[in-house]
């Protein structure tokens, strides 16, 4: 089952694979950070201009709730990221920046593969809204959610569930899922259980 048809009302089979890259941006469990760049420098890289803002950089962080966490680090946005192969930062955090730099890269396509899991319920609640922000600013973007966590998934227009081999099982909204007491509900089920059990 292909989800994404048509990017900009042109079908994804007639575009230019490296355009249509250029138009992703992906926020996984590990993100790749850059070693001894600054935060603010890993937030613009990849950037086809060197030349960035660092408003747009603050403007970006802010959005995604870390703009303060940011600026608790030792020199704020040009606190260098490790040294000699020592990250400084948490794994949370290391999430966070990438969640900032796919919102400051701002792509037609935001691909987040299990992008919160490092984050505490707050912080994850926290980032959960400034992506709903942006998708409701913004409607052309289309943003797939691959996780475990439930919580990350329940306000998503069109959830797909799949078993382990991948293969998938049902697609629908949150609300329907839980009336049709199906495999997505019983997912549910377990989630809060485990919630409520921790």
């Amino acid at each position: 089952m292909i989800l994404v048809k048509s990017l900009d009302g042109h079908d994804i089979r007639t575009l230019s694979l490296s355009w249509l890259y250029s138009q992703i941006d992906l926020g996984s469990q590990e993100p790749a950070l850059v070693c001894d760049l600054t935060v603010a420098e890993n937030i613009a890289y990849g950037q086809l201009s060197n030349e960035f803002i660092h408003e747009d950089i603050v403007r970006a962080a802010k959005r995604a709730h870390c703009h303060d966490f940011i600026e608790t680090l030792p020199h704020g946005y040009n606190t260098s990221i490790s040294c000699n192969g020592i990250f400084y930062l948490s794994g949370g955090q290391k999430q966070r920046i990438a969640i900032v730099r796919a919102l400051f890269r701002n792509p037609k396509i935001l691909l987040l593969d299990e992008a919160t899991s490092a984050l505490d319920v707050h912080n994850e609640q926290l980032v959960q809204e400034s992506l709903n922000m942006k998708r409701q600013d913004d409607l052309s973007r289309t943003v797939i959610i691959i996780a475990h966590r439930l919580s990350t998934i329940q306000s998503c227009d069109l959830i797909c569930v799949s078993d382990y081999d991948g293969c998938l099982l049902e697609c629908g909204i949150h609300a329907g899922f839980i009336a049709l007491r199906n495999a997505y509900h019983r997912l549910f089920l377990d989630y809060v259980e485990g919630r409520d059990n921790s």
